[in-house]
């Protein structure tokens, strides 16, 4: 994560949550367009980050019409880990938020990729 801030609430002395990254990168439209967004949410306990909140989304209303634009998504929010596609909802299996990053960047490239190629 490019930067990491927390604050201690010092009536209890326990750590808060605070955010962690908010990322946005606007795609050049030969490699697909849209926009990658990036927001965490977490707590530094013992020098430990624990993520508690996310939302990664994958942005192209030329490729979706549907869900605000969102090609691709995964969040937290409602209580439950899930992925949005293509207007579409389902609950994903968690097992870390470093787990499900990697997810969703691996399939921001394949995506982008089957667009790019579709170009040809």
């Amino acid at each position: 994560m490019s930067e990491t801030r927390y604050t201690v609430n010092m009536a209890t002395r326990h750590p808060t949550e605070v955010l962690l990254e908010r990322r946005r990168h606007e795609l050049k439209p030969k490699s697909g367009g849209g926009i990658l967004s990036y927001e965490v949410w977490g707590m530094v306990e013992k020098g430990k980050t624990r993520v508690t909140r996310y939302n990664l989304a994958y942005i192209n209303p030329a490729l979706c019409g549907l869900d605000h634009g969102r090609v691709l998504g995964y969040d937290n929010a409602h209580g439950y880990h899930h992925r949005h596609h293509m207007g579409q909802v389902e609950p994903v299996e968690h097992t870390s938020f470093e787990e499900t990053a990697e997810r969703f960047q691996q399939e921001v490239m394949e995506l982008l990729k089957v667009h790019k190629e579709s170009k040809r």
